[in-house]
């Protein structure tokens, strides 16, 4: 079960929306030393105490996060700054 579950629609075409997915995921992976890759339409990524999935469709984005004990407690701090990258990412913005 996700500690993290947010879902984002978007009105970017299916290759743009990946698009989108994949600038997050080198941001992450640049940042937080995450790890990704795709499998099909469902970006897997993780390192130390992360893990989670973040799955493209045609109309919206959900993410799936889930945390190790240690970062539980950052649990809403979290959200609120992952909600706010995916709402820029997939309105066409960033």
């Amino acid at each position: 079960m996700a500690d993290i579950s947010i879902t984002h629609a978007h009105k970017l075409t299916h290759k743009k929306a990946k698009v989108a997915a994949q600038k997050v995921a080198d941001q992450m992976a640049r940042e937080y030393e995450m790890a990704s890759e795709w499998e099909g339409d469902v970006l897997l990524f993780r390192r130390s105490g992360v893990s989670g999935t973040l799955t493209v469709s045609e109309q919206d984005a959900t993410l799936e996060i889930k945390l190790g004990f240690l970062l539980k407690a950052f649990a809403p701090t979290i959200e609120e700054k992952v909600a706010a990258k995916m709402k820029k990412v997939f309105s066409g913005k960033a």
